[in-house]
């Protein structure tokens, strides 16, 4: 607490963000994910609702357990089940806190709880003193607070801060605030709790008018010092605020959040946000901020172009810091010429201008007619208009026998010349079988980088595309492309395109291959 301008982060991934429908996690991948949450350095993990299931219970105490590094958290109401529970579920941790609550709102007292207000001024004190006998610390969430009447939640807080609660947790339940009315009101807590001195503000916002991150902001604006938050803003209904976008807003915009920061590793964003989604099964969109597929991904000409003379043009924050790669120029029909240029550069082509005009009529073309234009999709431009490579190696003829649980026997003959080669063998698959006795034949050394597949035309009959990336004995990395109705011999045709070039190379001039990068 000594650094003032530190926000700490509590996590409740693993138990407000599991709530969301479809996310239901087990002990394994609560496991998983608590172990990169501590990776990423949150402050606070809450790991879960422990009376809710004793599967739970079962996984907040491995947590416990096995996790090092953050204060292990686990929820409950005020009831001294719930908190036995949860002590009991919290004993093998190093650093543990207990979250207790109830709800404070007029509609949820009437309609929820049927309790007048004293009783519950009563229930939340005597449940904090009831907890303080058994932990040192203690958050206490009064549900429901921005709907709760101001002068009652203030008499709320200064009980339980009298009984032993040290973290008070102020809750937009419902996400029904707005960062006007929610900075107001922790401002409020401050001027109107007598004894709001001897005690934290934490914030917990809800996404159901998209204001969580924004309404996250404004209590930190006004004096809160923890923010609770999920990976990916999961959570119920429409989710929580976004952990990931409260830090990078609060590192990026130093100036308006006066210096504050976080403990939060950034170059773990990323990692931490992939693992979430796979575990819950709950994708991030590809326009969400920070981690979302697009959120550094650009295809206006006029962003590429400014990008590519100045990254801060159009993005304000990098994306390797918050390990997201690099920067994503995706070619497509509003993309520019220096766009396709800088591409072009990265593949290894450094054409002549009048030779990028060409290419560049061919892009826009094709760019018209695809949704985004790849790196194979260029390398074709090039060679079918610049630099056409001699086909050393040709298919001829391909076999393939696979059955059920034994391995696939392929039977290949290629053509080099006026020689055919032929062999037969087997493989992990039919294309590794194909690949080897390929290696084998020409007798050269390559290694396989990457190898993708996807449908050009629809139907039952429809082609299939096959791209390769191919490293040489000289360390050159080549595409190479194939094209057929069966998936196996478009893949034996990229393969060749690909060993093809790398023979092709040697034969052109040294000042040739420099200019088209080959």
């Amino acid at each position: 607490m000594d650094d003032k301008n530190r926000i700490y982060i509590f996590d409740t991934t693993l138990r407000d963000g599991e709530q969301s429908p479809g996310a239901s996690l087990d002990e394994k991948g609560k496991l998983e994910i608590a172990k990169q949450l501590a990776e990423l350095r949150v402050d606070i993990l809450e790991a879960g609702f422990p009376v809710a299931s004793p599967g739970d219970a079962a996984a907040v105490k491995r947590i416990a357990k096995e996790v090092k590094g953050p204060t292990i958290c686990a929820l409950a109401r005020t009831i001294q089940k719930d908190m036995d529970v949860a002590l009991e579920a919290l004993k093998p941790a190093a650093h543990k806190r207990l979250h207790v609550f109830i709800a404070t709102s007029e509609i949820h007292r009437r309609f929820k709880l049927n309790k007048a207000k004293d009783e519950i001024l009563r229930i939340a004190a005597s449940s904090v003193q009831y907890a303080r006998k058994h932990i040192d610390e203690i958050e206490f969430s009064p549900e429901d607070a921005s709907r709760t009447e101001p002068a009652f939640l203030y008499q709320v807080l200064e009980a339980v801060i009298d009984a032993g609660a040290r973290i008070l947790n102020i809750p937009d339940t419902v996400g029904y605030t707005t960062p006007f009315e929610f900075g107001e009101l922790i401002r409020g807590i401050f001027q109107n709790v007598p004894n709001i001195d001897e005690a934290m503000i934490s914030v917990h916002c809800h996404n159901d008018l998209g204001l969580a991150v924004a309404n996250s902001l404004a209590a930190i604006r006004s004096g809160a010092r923890q923010v609770e938050c999920t990976v990916n803003g999961i959570g119920e209904r429409a989710g929580n605020a976004a952990m990931e976008e409260i830090v990078m807003a609060l590192d990026t915009r130093k100036d308006i959040f006066e210096n504050k920061h976080t403990n939060i590793r950034r170059d773990q964003i990323c990692k931490t946000s992939r693992l979430v989604s796979i575990l819950t099964g709950m994708t991030v969109q590809a326009n969400k901020a920070v981690v979302g597929r697009n959120a550094f991904t650009h295809e206006s000409g006029i962003h590429q172009d400014g990008l590519l003379k100045l990254r801060k043009t159009y993005e304000i924050m990098r994306p390797e810091d918050v390990g997201f790669g690099e920067t994503q120029l995706v070619l497509g029909k509003h993309s520019g010429r220096h766009a396709l240029e800088n591409r072009l550069s990265k593949l290894g082509y450094a054409l002549k201008p009048k030779e990028l005009d060409i290419v560049f009529g061919d892009f826009k073309a094709l760019a018209d007619k695809k949704k985004e234009v790849f790196d194979d999709d260029l390398v074709a431009l090039v060679e079918k208009e610049i630099v056409a490579t001699p086909k050393t190696y040709a298919l001829v003829f391909l076999g393939v026998v696979a059955e059920t649980g034994k391995d696939p026997v392929v039977t290949l003959k290629i053509q080099s010349k006026s020689k055919f080669l032929s062999a037969k063998g087997t493989g992990s698959g039919p294309v590794d079988a194909a690949y080897k006795i390929i290696d084998r034949l020409i007798k050269r050394k390559t290694r396989l980088l990457d190898y993708q597949i996807r449908s050009v035309t629809v139907g039952k009959d429809a082609q299939g595309e096959v791209s390769v990336k191919v490293e040489g004995a000289r360390d050159e990395v080549i595409i190479g492309r194939g094209l057929s109705t069966d998936v196996i011999e478009a893949s034996v045709k990229a393969y060749l395109d690909a060993i093809n070039k790398i023979l092709y190379k040697p034969l052109i001039s040294k000042k040739d291959r420099v200019a088209h990068g080959v």
